[in-house]
């Protein structure tokens, strides 16, 4: 699990988050391609294949995916904090609620904790469906503009002007030299320890 290994490893940079998001993106847009949307994707199910810090991402557990086919999508399903605003809303969907769900992911590995929680699910997804949330001081403070930029255009509750998965990795912080390389290791580690203790 990415979280898991991120944690392990001492030094972590954006760029090796740029790195890893750039590979779920490729893969999420491949398999768009093939008319497949994931409807689950969230960290435990994003896994390294190997332990080598060069090793390539699998995304696992379609057991909620489904062909686009032309069908319009509508069923509520996905896990809570990583759901897309319309899933909530109860109003046909696409592609793009995959999109969103990496966006959380990318908030997740640059600070270590999500940006939308709350006890309550009623009070989460009134969160998710405003789409509120902040880049907090002093969590995102060393974070480079450019990687908050990203994650405004995949975290976007309107859905026309969320990025597809080919956007985003034209985005510079995946495709250009603007992911910094300052390492953030200590700060991301304990706040995962401190996070996502707790839902596990």
């Amino acid at each position: 699990m990415i979280r898991t290994d991120t944690v392990q490893r001492g030094s972590y940079t954006e760029k090796d988050a740029a790195h890893l998001i750039r590979q779920v993106l490729e893969a999420v847009d491949y398999m768009h391609e093939q008319g497949v949307v994931h409807r689950d994707l969230k960290p435990e199910n994003l896994l390294y294949y190997s332990p080598d810090k060069e090793s390539k991402i699998m995304i696992s557990d379609f057991g909620l995916s489904k062909m686009e086919d032309g069908g319009i999508m509508a069923t509520a399903c996905g896990t809570p904090g990583y759901v897309a605003p319309e899933v909530l809303a109860q109003k046909p969907y696409g592609k793009a609620i995959d999109v969103w769900s990496i966006g959380v992911i990318s908030y997740i590995l640059l600070c270590g904790y999500p940006p939308f929680y709350d006890e309550n699910d009623v009070n989460l997804f009134a969160q998710i469906l405003k789409g509120e949330f902040e880049f907090d001081s002093p969590y995102w403070d060393e974070i480079s503009g450019s990687a908050k930029d990203f994650i405004k255009n995949l975290i976007c509750v309107n859905v026309e002007k969320r990025f597809s998965c080919k956007q985003a990795l034209a985005h510079p912080w995946i495709s250009g030299n603007e992911a910094s390389s300052k390492n953030i290791h200590g700060t991301v580690s304990e706040q995962l320890k401190k996070n996502f203790a707790k839902s596990r």
